[in-house]
């Protein structure tokens, strides 16, 4: 079938791209966002800006548990957990912390992810160009920093799972990463360079940009919020909103954070959680680096943006509706300081932006993408985590397939979200 009426939930980079990829396919279709495009309240605006294809290695690993301690104690860690939060979160948390038991786990969960990233900078590239906008999205490669050797080997479990799915790169040694990198600290002396990734200059406008693509090519965009869903015999019938219902063929659910409650009205109880993640940006900076960096004493990705310098990572678990706390931004823009000297100590505050968002994420690191429990009609594409610009266009092919009724390109098995019950 195609030719029938889908309503895409959220219209963040996951539902920009599967609007995009129905509309192809002759299906008439509904964005249906309360919030702007790319806007600031979306996990796709203040992300890390990166595509990389080797994001494949899941957030716990082997051991994780044994920093539990030091995560409730230091909330100011690269990962902390909120004391109040920990009741509501220790389902979740002990799911995670399984997920990534063994090395055989890690494995896993790299193979399901790899095909889900493979090639995402090209295919960022196309959307892009279409989209009127190909100087967002640089294929200029991505660059993963150490003091020395010792320290890439002491990564070596997500170095050796990452050669095992496929995955290659480029070791640069401390002269080679002067050239290539000539403000970066001197401290940094050895590197990875993953030559298959690429960023994005401007991940709101972007999104916002593909969107409007959408709308170019026929889709409708309205400002509601989906409330539920009007199921009869199995089928999917309307698209509730405060306004009145959308009548509906297919829905496909890719609204973030705030799919938990939508899935659960579809049929599925899904252990979706906030992984909260902050950004600093620097704006015109002094110094900077050529191509995005991860430094291994940071764990966070450095990214020259339109905006100016961005340092985004951060995993703090903590309930949605709680406030940030701007302390972990600031030392997003303290490590940028201390890694490019050519930045002013004294930067003035109007020169620095600090942000919050929310990654939705699940335990084991996998996107839920499948058909929903009341009825097929109804596809779920959310829970990507740290992995959902570089993951969006083929999460939205793979939506696309199973909107149809096909037999998917990429095996949806992995990613299904009957795997939690």
């Amino acid at each position: 079938m195609s030719g029938g009426h889908v309503v895409v939930i959220g219209a963040g980079i996951v539902g920009a791209c599967t609007a995009l990829a129905l509309r192809r396919e002759g299906w008439e279709v509904t964005l249906l966002d309360p919030a702007e495009p790319g806007g600031e309240q979306a996990a796709s605006y203040g992300n890390g800006a990166w595509l990389s294809p080797h994001s494949v290695i899941p957030p716990a690993t082997p051991g994780t548990w044994r920093r539990v301690p030091q995560f409730l104690r230091d909330p100011l860690g690269p990962l902390s957990i909120r004391w109040s939060y920990l009741p509501r979160a220790t389902p979740w948390l002990l799911r995670y912390l399984w997920s990534g038991w063994t090395e055989a786990k890690v494995l896993r969960a790299a193979r399901a992810l790899r095909p889900l990233l493979e090639g995402a900078p090209a295919l960022h590239a196309a959307l892009a160009e279409a989209a009127g906008v190909p100087g967002l999205i640089r294929r200029d490669g991505l660059m993963y920093i150490y003091p020395d050797r010792a320290a890439f080997e002491a990564e070596a479990l997500a170095w050796r799972v990452r050669r095992q799915v496929g995955l290659t790169w480029r070791e640069i040694g401390a002269e080679e990463l002067r050239r290539r990198e000539p403000e970066l600290d001197r401290r940094y002396g050895f590197a990875i360079l993953a030559e298959e990734g690429g960023h994005c200059r401007d991940p709101g406008a972007y999104v916002a940009a593909l969107v409007a693509q959408a709308v170019r090519e026929g889709a409708r965009l309205r400002r509601a919020a989906a409330t539920g869903f009007r199921i009869e015999d199995g089928r999917l019938r309307a698209v509730g909103t405060k306004a009145g219902e959308v009548a509906a063929d297919r829905a496909v659910i890719a609204a973030g954070i705030r799919s938990r409650p939508l899935a659960a009205l579809a049929g599925n109880r899904l252990p979706l959680q906030t992984e909260r993640g902050y950004h600093a940006v620097i704006a015109a900076p002094e110094a900077g680096p050529r191509v995005p960096l991860m430094p291994s004493d940071g764990k966070m990705g450095v990214t020259m943006t339109e905006a100016g310098l961005r340092a985004a990572g951060q995993v703090e678990i903590a309930a949605l509706e709680d406030a940030p706390d701007w302390r972990r931004a600031a030392i997003l823009r303290d490590h940028l300081l201390r890694s490019f000297p050519g930045l002013p100590r004294d930067l003035p505050p109007e020169r620095v932006r600090f942000w919050m968002g929310h990654r939705p994420s699940m335990p084991d690191g996998l996107p839920c993408i499948g058909p929903a429990r009341r009825s097929p009609d109804i596809v779920f594409a959310f829970g990507h985590g740290h992995t959902g610009l570089v993951g969006a266009p083929r999460t939205a092919k793979l939506a696309l397939d199973l909107v149809a009724r096909r037999r998917p390109d990429l095996d949806p098995a992995p990613y299904n979200p009957l795997r939690f019950d």
